[in-house]
């Protein structure tokens, strides 16, 4: 979805909304890639409008800006605004770079002439290139029509190339106004601000916009100040005017890098209250790849609270232009959802509505990316799975230690920790661990909840959301009978049970898709967006199974009697999915209490 649309979407809803959205740069090694992907899924949970990712001065950081960008888009599930610079390149470059994230689904593209590479002074044509952001403004509206969203960058105290000793003059500032009106007329939608730090200069600076005729939001571009070396610099790198009172607050704190960080919060938050308050209803945080100042800001201005995270679905949706309707899913994948996306990546149309209407069998083959992980989590699957096991009931601790919390990883998960809702039935998950049903995962049943709550709510507020108990565990085959057998009993139970060889058991047809998560919401139909399907099972399983060797024994060296016990138990364990269709009076747990 394009930025714009998103941004007159929050209008159209509510006049008083103010919507926000992040700035990253690549990092410049792999564990800086890591990192910033754990802050970036932390700062996404609060929903923003988009995230942008700058472009290497001269494409330096081409390649690394297009992969972080699809992943941003595909993987994190964010709104992704992707920089694009002129600087050093031919139109070839650009146009690979264009047709590369509209095939990735990324519609949003921030138009910029770009500093001059490492080393250069000035800005120099290349033969072939383009000269400006206005040439590669009307170049991709000629080449892509409507496709893209386009943002330019607005300078409230002109571009620093007109910026002198005492600021820009008139003329100067004039000319710069000018030029972002043609920009704009170029086919430009959105503008977002170079960093400033004197609100009244910004404030000034929309109404000379409006004096001239461009209607556009503006969007101001908010840098939180986190330490002084780096603020001189920034400031003086962009010819930044600096408020005296500004200067006179840091001078004496100028060594406490805590204390700087406090007051740029503090700073920061003061700009966007006299902001917020002139009318402008949107705010952009430059976060220098750095989640704690941008989030204080936030939550000072009361964008976003801790114990409030909402979620449109129960599953993160890409924001991929093609999977915009996608709103159905199997339960399988719920704790690897990047695997599902990974694996469903290359299809043509995702269910929408009922699963059963539109489902696409062709799931992506296994692969290593499936088994990837970043390297501070591999290392804590290392630090708590990676021990010496000398029986099953070494196994079943370990399950149940994370069904308790006291482990925060799990290698059949790729979230951090239990999920909100797993807390509700962590004690009952803990007692069937011991007793040899591995749980993978889970949910509570759920009777018209209200749609805001903190644990189970999903979809927005003025809904009820249900689910039906459902359970996902690895047993022997003796404790599969035993289940088998006791699930005669309580005929609300539909159970499928699968060997790593196969071998099927099931008293529900494998063509019945079992709806175990819906809500009711007004003037909406009733969303559906969570299935046990059993086609998608039996290529689930492969998955399942695989991560017993390739997600845990691979921790172990090859003679290792630890690393032999976890490939028998893969070996000879059933994979099993068992739903309670009683979703107001039913027990799950009642049928384990006898075995």
């Amino acid at each position: 979805m394009k930025v714009i649309e998103k941004i007159q979407e929050a209008a159209r809803a509510n006049d008083d909304r103010v919507v926000f959205s992040f700035e990253f740069f690549p990092p410049k090694t792999e564990d800086g890639v890591d990192n910033l992907f754990e802050r970036m899924e932390r700062m996404v949970v609060h929903n923003p409008t988009f995230c942008d990712i700058t472009w290497g001065a001269g494409g330096s950081t081409a390649d690394l800006t297009l992969e972080i960008a699809n992943r941003m888009q595909n993987m994190v599930c964010v709104e992704t605004m992707m920089h694009l610079t002129c600087t050093n390149m031919p139109v070839e470059k650009i146009d690979h770079a264009l047709a590369s994230i509209k095939s990735n689904g990324i519609q949003n593209v921030l138009a910029l002439r770009g500093d001059p590479p490492h080393g250069q002074d000035k800005f120099v044509q290349v033969e072939g290139g383009l000269a400006c952001a206005l040439d590669l403004v009307k170049h991709i509206r000629s080449e892509y029509g409507d496709y893209f969203g386009i943002t330019v960058a607005g300078y409230p105290e002109g571009h620093p190339d007109v910026i002198q000793e005492g600021g820009a003059s008139a003329e100067a500032y004039q000319s710069d106004l000018a030029y972002l009106k043609k920009k704009v007329d170029a086919g430009a939608d959105v503008i977002v601000t170079q960093l400033f730090y004197d609100t009244d200069i910004f404030l000034k600076f929309v109404d000379d916009c409006r004096q001239i005729g461009i209607t556009c939001p503006i969007v101001p571009g908010i840098m939180p100040i986190n330490n002084y070396k780096g603020f001189l610099r920034m400031t003086g790198f962009c010819k930044t005017k600096i408020p005296a009172e500004i200067m006179a607050a840091l001078d004496p704190i100028k060594d406490n890098e805590e204390a700087v960080r406090a007051y740029g919060i503090h700073q920061g938050t003061e700009m966007c209250k006299k902001i917020i308050a002139s009318g402008i209803k949107t705010v952009h945080l430059y976060t220098l790849n750095m989640d704690k100042s941008a989030l204080a800001i936030l939550m000072n201005l009361g964008l976003i609270e801790e114990s409030k995270i909402s979620r449109s679905l129960p599953w993160r949706r890409p924001a991929n232009y093609f999977r915009v309707k996608e709103d159905v899913r199997p339960i399988f994948w719920a704790n690897r959802p990047k695997s599902y996306i990974s694996r469903t990546i290359g299809w043509d149309q995702f269910p929408h509505g009922r699963w059963g209407d539109s489902r696409n069998a062709s799931y992506g083959a296994l692969t290593d990316y499936q088994f990837m992980r970043p390297r501070s989590r591999d290392k804590k699957l290392n630090e708590e799975w990676a021990v010496p096991l000398k029986n099953v009931e070494d196994i079943y601790e370990k399950f149940v230690k994370f069904c308790l919390g006291k482990l925060k990883s799990s290698p059949w998960s790729e979230l951090d920790g239990l999920q909100p809702e797993t807390k509700v039935i962590n004690e009952q998950l803990g007692s069937i661990n011991l007793k040899g049903f591995l749980t993978i995962n889970s949910q509570p049943a759920v009777n018209g909840a209200r749609s805001d709550s903190p644990s189970v709510g999903w979809g927005g507020p003025g809904g009820y959301v249900y689910q039906k108990a459902y359970l996902e565990f690895f047993c022997s085959k003796d404790s599969l009978n035993a289940l088998v057998n006791n699930c005669k009993l309580f005929p609300s139970l539909t159970y499928m049970a699968v060997n790593k060889e196969g071998n099927w058991m099931s008293n529900a047809n494998k063509t019945d898709v079992n709806a175990v998560t819906w809500g009711v919401f007004p003037a909406k139909e009733i969303v559906q967006p969570t299935v046990v399907d059993p086609a998608s099972f039996m290529i689930w399983k492969d998955e399942a199974f695989a991560i017993w060797s390739r997600g845990w024994a691979k921790r172990y060296p090859e003679a290792d009697p630890s690393k032999k016990l976890l490939e028998e138990v893969e070996s000879s364990y059933y994979l099993v999915s068992l739903v309670d269709n009683d979703y107001v009076g039913g027990d799950l747990f009642a049928v384990f209490k006898d075995i």
